[in-house]
């Protein structure tokens, strides 16, 4: 019985490092928003962040950023062949998150002014 419990936790810690390892990156969100969508949107990272909950962010991203894309494609016109390249989606899962974590409901503030 020991041993059975002994694999279980080991298993559930060696899932749990993995999946994270999966998993889009806040940090890499925040560098790319800076670098690619801050000067086409005109603002910087907490006030974009802070645009919506993290809820209204969810469903923004979902389908591939389909809502966002169409969304800030309409707010910022110059944006729009940025966010509609073939690789956007790469880049915007991290923006996702970052969106999501830093969102108006969320109580965290990030670092990038």
């Amino acid at each position: 019985m020991k041993r059975l419990i002994q694999t279980l936790l080991i298993g559930a810690l060696i899932g749990s490092v993995g999946s994270t390892v999966l998993m889009a990156d806040v940090k890499k969100g925040q560098k790319h928003y800076l670098k690619s969508y801050k000067s086409k949107f005109h603002m910087n990272g907490t006030k974009f962040a802070t645009l919506h909950t993290q809820e209204e962010w969810a469903a923004l991203f979902a389908n591939e950023g389909e809502g966002f894309i169409k969304e800030f494609s309409e707010r910022y016109p110059n944006a729009q062949k940025t966010l509609t390249k073939p690789n956007a989606w790469k880049k915007l899962q991290h923006v996702k998150d970052f969106a999501i974590k830093y969102a108006s409901d969320s109580g965290n503030v990030p670092s990038c002014g």
